[in-house]
């Protein structure tokens, strides 16, 4: 749940109280955020291409590639901030294999949109007001 309003270039406002579901694979390349609308409904996704996180204790930690895919309900995609990436992968001296993962993730979660795979489905959810991690 989003603890003040953010505005975003893309999304436009996200209004405090904005519930998300949020998927994260300790050995993939990106995640996923799934926005909700007050009665369960998906509003979007918005997916991160970054590094696998690292999971200690209780911080998730990872490095965010800089390209964005956002989602719509009717499943139509923008891919963001290609730019960017190009340009600190030249900063940061990105490895050959970290610029290969970031467009084999990007390729992957492109194929999960199109073919409707997990968490790309429409099912409306029950969001309790707190999660705990175990």
């Amino acid at each position: 749940e989003f603890e003040g309003d953010v505005s975003h270039h893309v999304l436009g406002a996200i209004a405090r109280g904005t519930k998300t579901v949020e998927y994260y694979w300790l050995d993939h390349w990106y995640n996923v955020f799934r926005f909700l609308e007050d009665d369960g409904s998906t509003r979007l996704w918005y997916c991160n291409i970054n590094t696998p996180p690292d999971f200690n204790g209780d911080v998730l930690t990872y490095v965010d590639l800089d390209i964005d895919i956002v989602v719509q309900p009717d499943f139509s995609f923008q891919v963001l901030d290609l730019d960017e990436f190009e340009s600190n992968a030249a900063r940061y001296a990105y490895s050959k294999h970290e610029k290969e993962q970031a467009q084999s993730a990007l390729d992957e979660v492109i194929s999960l949109i199109d073919g409707r795979q997990f968490p790309f489905q429409l099912t409306d959810f029950s969001v309790p007001s707190v999660v705990q991690i175990a």
